[in-house]
């Protein structure tokens, strides 16, 4: 009796102390759940807003491919942007040889850059690499001499490289780099140089986004052209002239070889279009950049005439002789009843292999099937509509696939496996997984599609391959499995989004076939901060992108906001605020967890909208113009606007006239179905010639126009 009186106080302090631990444990976890919230959220926004950029592209591009079927040969909208759409200006070899030709550039004796001696050596390529570390730039002769010697040598490697490994030496793959020299040097320093001893598979998007995506181009032609057994180099959705003019390449190249940059844009456009597609890594792992589809057919791909597809957003036009075969059996299947098959180009860019597709099939149409009168005008009006309806993605899968086949008279069963082959390309660089079974167009993205488990077993399964490795997404971890691990994403630009967003990663493999990963932080900044900073940091800059998308859509938030104001109060429930904020900028977001983040104050859980915008606190411009809303929508439709004045400024001057200039937002207001006066634009022209010289300079009218966050400042 006496000793259990003697260990109560005891049992009751290790009472305390297990309460105390229990209550720190459940503390801290609450505390990690929260930061992995917000870190999902931060993540969310980000990928949200690329994707739907990614959308506007494909959009504003097919749209120009609508106007190049359909309209005259000279209309003013057709020869504005027809030169985007020819494959090539010079065919022949020979006078490709001619045209890149480096002789005449001479080297000046005050260049300081690496000078390069041809056939490249490893040597060589080590030099270049070192003065890519300390910033230097090659000169515009080396440049043209490599991209030459790397054009002579892709054009005669297959579609699809096989590789096989050895117990002596494992296979390094790279995914998406987008620019970030700094992950391709840390790649080397801890993995080692590309050689013989160290193969490497590089898979895409090698350019965009960041600012050296050349240098980057050039390190890896490099090493190809000294090691192309050794160093395989797959195409990506970026390695596309089409994407490059939004997403900053055609841009970064013209701004650092002014004077040669055109014939250097020019020669990539052709070397990207001859980048194998697919690595084959002991015939059993597949390395592509986006994924697959229920149509992928390796044998398909590894027959096909990579070289046509310059632009995987567009299938190629047939050839003269396609053209008339076509034209001969379409007359005789009209004479005999049939129905004319013309080429079909889809507006998603996307597959029309699913068995959900064939559920709503309409009949399809041929705008040059109709008489030549009012009626073609009203049925081109209407297909104009149709396509702009399409953002709202209100129609059925199948509806979507097959309401957007546009036939063409020139055209039939003759483009039927040359499209057949341009969906296999599109699925290879713009598809991405999903968890649920089926394959179902990927219209996050505008192109490509998304495929289910079942799909990647049936896929492998029929090619006797064990293992998929793609990339094309970004991962918070540099990589991350899915499908039954069957199928492996790696990333390796770390700090894609903004610093401390994610890793990069890299992997190792050697004959076992088993992927081995190495992450890493590019930015000394990030590895520096802790977990909380790092998802703080993150978080205010997605934050602060997501108000400027707010702030440019503010009136059309305003209206849908009113409606669930029929009093005019100036007030809303959150939970409508939550739902008209998400019908307006459709991003998909938890608006509802987002509110504690974007809305300061409510009065018993109503929202002050009218307040609410005017504390978004972005700052425009002061322009003294009239006509207010061509500014909101130049804000709403900056990256399109950049495109088309992008296009249209043919010599790459980086100049645009009056006159050019508002062709520019004609074609834009075109594309929107918006009125935009000719007094407006010219208003607008106006006020942004500071120089006053008659043209404008693209940069500075961009810059002038770019929204800036006054709360990152506070």
């Amino acid at each position: 009796m006496g000793c259990g009186m003697g260990k109560t106080p005891q049992l009751k302090k290790c009472d305390r102390a297990i309460r105390a631990a229990l209550l720190i444990q459940r503390w801290y976890r609450q505390y990690v759940a929260r930061l992995e919230m917000r870190r999902r959220c931060t993540w969310n926004i980000f990928q949200s807003i690329e994707y739907a950029g990614e959308q506007d592209q494909i959009k504003l591009y097919n749209f120009f491919g609508f106007l190049m079927d359909h309209f005259t040969p000279a209309s003013s909208e057709r020869n504005l942007i027809s030169h985007i759409f020819r494959e090539n200006e010079i065919c022949r070899d020979t006078e490709w040889e001619r045209y890149f030709c480096y002789k005449s550039i001479e080297v000046p004796d005050s260049y300081t850059g690496p000078h390069l001696t041809f056939p490249m050596t490893f040597c060589g390529v080590s030099k270049l690499v070192e003065a890519f570390k300390h910033k230097q730039q090659l000169h515009a002769r080396y440049v043209l001499q490599i991209l030459g010697e790397t054009w002579r040598l892709l054009r005669i490697l297959p579609n699809i490289n096989h590789v096989a490994t050895c117990h002596t030496k494992e296979i390094t793959i790279c995914g998406d780099l987008h620019g970030h020299l700094e992950d391709l040097l840390l790649i080397f320093y801890k993995n080692g140089l590309p050689s013989s001893e160290k193969p490497y598979v590089f898979n895409g998007d090698f350019v965009d986004r960041g600012k050296n995506s050349l240098e980057i181009l050039l390190i890896l032609f490099g090493f190809l052209l000294v090691y192309p057994n050794d160093v395989h180099l797959n195409r990506g959705n970026h390695e596309d002239h089409i994407v490059n003019l939004r997403y900053g390449f055609t841009k970064e190249v013209l701004g650092k070889y002014r004077v040669h940059g055109k014939k250097i844009l020019k020669l990539l456009q052709k070397i990207f279009s001859w980048l194998p597609v697919a690595t084959v890594i002991d015939r059993k792992v597949l390395i592509v950049h986006g994924g697959i589809s229920d149509m992928t057919d390796l044998n398909i791909i590894a027959r096909m005439e990579r070289h046509k597809y310059v632009s995987a957003l567009r299938p190629p036009k047939p050839s003269h002789h396609a053209v008339y075969s076509s034209k001969t059996m379409n007359n005789k299947k009209e004479q005999s009843g049939g129905v004319l098959e013309g080429r079909r180009r889809v507006c998603s860019l996307t597959h029309h292999g699913s068995a959900l597709a064939h559920r709503h099939d309409p009949p399809r149409r041929s705008l040059h099937n109709l008489p030549m009168n009012s009626q073609l005008n009203c049925s081109v009006e209407e297909e104009l509509k149709r396509r702009r309806r399409l953002a709202g993605f209100d129609q059925s899968y199948g509806e979507l696939k097959k309401s957007d086949s546009d036939s063409d008279p020139e055209s039939g069963e003759a483009m039927e496996t040359d499209e057949h082959e341009w969906k296999q390309i599109v699925d290879m660089l713009w598809s991405d997984p999903m968890p649920q079974n089926g394959c179902f167009p990927n219209e996050v993205r505008g192109g490509g599609c998304y495929w289910g488990p079942d799909i990647t077993e049936e896929v492998l399964g029929r090619h006797n391959l064990q293992l998929l490795i793609r990339s094309h997404e970004c991962k918070q971890d540099g990589y991350e499995f899915c499908h039954n691990r069957r199928v492996l994403t790696i990333f390796s630009a770390s700090n894609y989004y903004e610093v401390g967003s994610n890793r990069g990663a890299y992997i190792r493999m050697g004959p076992d076939l088993v992927p081995h990963f190495i992450q890493y932080q590019a930015s000394k900044t990030c590895r520096e901060l802790t977990l909380r900073q790092s998802v703080g940091w993150t978080e205010r800059s997605a934050l602060r992108a997501l108000r400027e998308q707010l702030f440019v859509h503010k009136s059309d938030l305003i209206s849908a906001f009113q409606e669930f104001d029929p009093n005019n109060t100036g007030m809303i429930s959150l939970s409508h605020w939550a739902s008209a904020t998400e019908r307006v900028l459709n991003l998909g977001l938890p608006w509802r967890v987002l509110r504690s983040q974007l809305v300061s104050s409510t009065k018993y859980g109503m929202v002050d909208y009218q307040q609410w915008i005017r504390e978004l606190s972005i700052t425009e411009p002061k322009l003294e113009i009239s006509d207010t809303s061509i500014i909101e929508t130049m804000y709403k439709n900056h990256s399109n606007l950049e495109t088309i004045f992008r296009i249209i400024d043919t010599d790459h001057s980086g100049l645009i006239s009056f006159e050019e200039f508002r062709q520019t937002w004609k074609l834009l207001s075109s594309h929107l179905k918006t009125e935009i006066s000719d007094d407006a634009i010219a208003d607008l022209a106006q006020s942004i010639d500071f120089n006053k010289d008659g043209s404008i300079d693209i940069n500075e009218f961009m810059e002038a126009f770019r929204l800036v966050d006054l709360s990152a400042h506070m």
